[in-house]
């Protein structure tokens, strides 16, 4: 990709009106004219909304955006490493450091910008069984009765909704596991995680003991409210597949066990370099987890076509509109 440089009139043109109609010129300029631009996401559609609102504003930039590619997360690494992807918005700091790494690191990627912050992840069961049986601590699950509360299949063993296989997440619930001494006792189910967050919700409503992992932001916690129906697993000390066991994985007091991670804007290298536009706009560009959390509400409710995904991302900048136009000029500053 190469970045698109004025002509020398247009140039001269813009300093000479500069003095008169600063703002306005400002808010016209479109430094991506001319340059394509390729996104990779995941392929959870729940995560496609802060995908389309990074789309929405380098279209306002000039860029002409093509459709995004959809792979797992380590394939997401990979292809913006090898030049098959511009950038993506669905790069989690801590929890897919060890892809970031393996691709090459800061050599072939740069880290734009936290898109969401303070992500969580962890354990969760019914507060109704939790208080029942006095269950806080993962640690509890290592006791067969415990476990046998959460046996769906009927072979004595706790069965742990977990993650999809190249999620990053289903290895160190794998680590847990064996770490805290539940391989006997805990089985864990690696996906399809929706399909089976459906089962855990209907269970639920059925008054049955339920068993999960997830993460904020996403709209499970609006369905089962931690703190209300369900509540979190504490892990009795941290413990990491990386050994990085110094890591903040407290909230609101309890070790969760999960790196409290942010969720990053990661950039081609080539790319960054060549638009600095992009990478500006794409660096202050950041949502809350309650944004995103309401928006897969709505998807869960049925408002789930990527028309419907784009809709709420146009809606979201109309409501910000003003945030979003700081970061748009902010953009075009580094274009200058």
């Amino acid at each position: 990709m190469t970045l698109i440089r004025r002509k020398p009139l247009l140039a001269a043109l813009a300093l000479a009106t500069a003095a008169l109609t600063p703002l306005p010129v400002l808010a016209e300029a479109r430094p991506g004219e001319g340059v394509s631009v390729t996104p990779i996401f995941p392929s959870v559609a729940e995560e496609h909304f802060r995908g389309q609102i990074a789309i929405m504003g380098l279209e306002e930039l000039g860029y002409t955006v093509e459709a995004p590619r959809e792979t797992e997360y380590a394939g997401i690494l990979l292809g913006l490493a090898y030049g098959e992807g511009d950038f993506t918005v669905h790069a989690w700091d801590k929890l897919h450091d060890d892809f970031y790494q393996q691709v090459g690191g800061d050599e072939a990627l740069v880290k734009a910008g936290e898109i969401i912050p303070g992500v969580l992840q962890g354990y969760l069961i019914d507060r109704a069984t939790a208080e029942a049986h006095g269950i806080s601590s993962l640690e509890d699950l290592r006791d067969p009765e415990i476990a046998a509360l959460f046996d769906v299949d009927g072979d004595g063993r706790a069965d742990l909704t977990g993650c999809n296989p190249g999620w990053g997440c289903e290895q160190v619930i794998d680590y847990h596991l064996l770490s805290y001494g539940l391989a006997d006792t805990v089985t864990h189910h690696r996906g399809p995680y929706f399909s089976r967050m459906a089962d855990i919700i209907a269970r639920h409503e059925q008054g049955e003991p339920i068993l999960y992992y997830t993460w904020v932001p996403q709209w499970i916690s609006g369905v089962l409210v931690p703190g209300e129906d369900v509540v979190w697993l504490e892990v009795p000390h941290t413990s990491l597949p990386d050994g990085n066991n110094d890591v903040n994985t407290h909230f609101n007091g309890q070790n969760l066990g999960f790196a409290v991670d942010a969720i990053q804007a990661l950039l081609n290298r080539d790319f960054a370099e060549q638009n600095p536009a992009a990478r500006e706009f794409l660096a202050q560009v950041q949502l809350t987890t309650e944004d995103e959390s309401a928006q897969n509400l709505r998807m869960q409710e049925g408002e789930a076509s990527p028309e419907d995904i784009r809709r709420h991302a146009a809606e979201w900048i109309e409501a910000h509109r003003d945030q979003f136009d700081a970061w748009l000029a902010e953009a075009r500053a580094a274009a200058d």
